[in-house]
């Protein structure tokens, strides 16, 4: 008799099957055990009158309850059946061997009419998991690419020789969807031969197979500037853009017969840049710092604005006026440097001799000047931007360097009174009331609200509002007197625009001075020519 499963019949337990008069030593030689065990259950008295009771069933319609019937029949003398045959729809596992047992090595399929006592498993289901990762970045949907190859085909019609760097610009702004002065860098990148010219293969193969369209913006433009192999931004690779901003930008038209002020208005905008951006300090811009700053805003925000001044992000021209001049001012000999007796003067002699021995012992950022004992136009821009903007967190990091004499992470009270000593004595001198420091300490440690008492850490300085006012307190005069007086011309230009830094107002202050100044100039050089000319009568 043929029976699904003999193969597995070496897996059976006799102790499982409970049969009476059966030894369990024939069951591990015996290939035809399962034959053998049916016979004899077949034999029994017991299972002619099962058979019997269900076929009268099954001829008087009566439900034919086999459960009921196997749980009601005795075996053999009164003895239970086997529990393997007592159980209900779903039969109990076999007990788990402490060495482990052969009966779960394989798997076996019961007919479906019979269940098996044995736990049958299943290959777990391998989910798909997509595609995170690309090399070269993740390739456009499809819908995009089409649409970005139909407008490129659209623009290349009458150009099938290919666009030179003039006619380029329609391309960078409307299927790019970049700043309009970004044109001829894009250019160039497409086109490494400089051939002076890019086809339309050329330009699909660069934006669209190159995954150049399905990147972000930011993305996009640190590949087009930076050098081929090269993973980080320099300044060099900002001139392109500047220069194209400079020849094109109608805010700038003014500019285009001065090419000094060209030079000096693009150096500016890109020392502002890595000023805020660049915080690793080290002059090479990274992806994610370029990501993290607002750069990008600003160079989209060029296209749709003419008044360059309205841009006041990196971009505006009054901004670098007022950097220039206040620059010039202090380079007494013109020759592009500044000493220490030259930046004392600052602000009035705002500052104390001992904070600018810190600025010009570097330790706040180095000088990119190679004069010894002098800083240049850059090393001046990073100054006045950390000076007269308090608030943000680069002039935060650059003062704090400064008064932390010992470079160990923190300022502690010693330090701040070795600055506010001379502070105090400039303030006897100009007949200020004079303040105890352990006063001027209190002040600050409520201000800052420290963690540690003992000591204020830069994440302190981050976490307040008044944290640049901890610095005024401790050399700069001017800004101190006018912090306790609380001017308020001041506090109502904060609350009528309180998107603006404190950046933004004192350029805005500084600018309208000297423009004022520039005005008088012209009217007393005006009136000098009027009265060397010779009267001549009316008619």
């Amino acid at each position: 008799m043929d029976i699904d499963g003999v193969d597995d019949v070496h897996i059976l337990d006799p102790e499982l099957l409970q049969l009476p008069g059966l030894s369990p030593a024939p069951l591990k030689p015996s290939s035809h055990i399962a034959d053998e065990l049916f016979s004899q259950w077949l034999s029994l008295p017991e299972t002619a009158r099962l058979v019997k009771s269900l076929i009268d069933d099954a001829k008087s319609g009566t439900p034919t309850n086999v459960s009921k019937n196997y749980a009601t029949t005795d075996v053999s003398g009164g003895s239970a059946l086997p529990a393997v045959f007592l159980s209900s729809s779903t039969p109990p596992l076999s007990p788990r061997s402490s060495s482990g047992s052969p009966r779960f090595s394989r798997q076996r399929t019961s007919p479906p009419s019979l269940q098996s006592p044995l736990r049958s498993f299943k290959e777990p289901k391998h989910e798909l998991i997509p595609q995170f990762y690309y090399q070269h970045g993740r390739p456009p949907a499809k819908d995009r690419k089409e649409q970005c190859i139909s407008m490129v085909d659209q623009f290349f019609r009458n150009y099938i020789d290919g666009l030179h760097v003039h006619e380029f610009k329609s391309i960078t702004k409307e299927v790019c969807k970049l700043p309009s002065f970004l044109s001829p860098a894009l250019f160039r990148k497409i086109d490494p031969n400089c051939t002076d010219i890019v086809t339309r293969d050329a330009f699909i193969k660069y934006w669209i197979d190159g995954n150049m369209l399905s990147m972000d913006t930011a993305s996009q433009i640190y590949n087009i500037l930076r050098q081929q192999g090269c993973k980080y931004l320099r300044q060099a690779d900002f001139k392109p853009v500047l220069d194209e901003l400079l020849a094109t930008h109608p805010g700038l038209e003014f500019l285009r017969t001065t090419s000094e002020f060209q030079e000096r208005y693009a150096e500016t905008v890109i020392y502002r840049i890595f000023y805020y951006i660049n915080r690793s300090g080290t002059g090479c811009l990274t992806l994610r710092e370029l990501k993290r700053g607002n750069l990008i805003a600003a160079m989209q925000q060029l296209d749709e604005e003419d008044d360059i001044n309205k841009i006041i992000r990196y971009f505006s021209y009054e901004h670098f006026y007022v950097i220039y001049c206040k620059f010039w001012e202090l380079d007494g000999d013109h020759d592009c440097f500044i000493d220490k007796d030259n930046l004392i003067k600052y602000g009035n002699n705002a500052l104390t001799y001992r904070i600018v021995d810190r600025i010009f012992s570097q330790v706040p950022r180095k000088f990119t000047s190679k004069v010894e004992g002098k800083m240049s136009y850059e090393d001046f821009v990073y100054f006045i931007l950390a000076e007269e903007d308090k608030s943000s967190e680069p002039s935060l990091e650059y003062w704090f360097k400064c008064v932390d004499l010992d470079e160990n992470g923190v300022i502690t009270p010693n330090e701040m009174q070795f600055f506010f000593e001379e502070q105090l004595h400039r303030m006897e001198c100009v007949t200020q009331e004079a303040v105890l420091f352990s006063d001027i300490l209190c002040q600050i440690i409520d201000m800052i609200g420290p963690e540690k008492e003992n000591c204020i850490t830069f994440q302190d300085l981050k976490g307040s509002k008044l944290s640049g006012n901890v610095f005024n307190i401790l050399f700069n005069l001017n800004k101190f007197m006018a912090f306790e007086t609380r001017d308020p011309f001041l506090i109502r230009q904060e609350r009528e625009d309180p998107n603006l830094t404190e950046w933004d107002r004192f350029a805005q202050r500084e600018y309208v001075r000297l423009s004022m100044e520039e005005d008088v100039d012209e009217v007393s050089n005006g009136s000098a020519d009027v009265w060397d000319e010779p009267l001549e009568p009316p008619f």
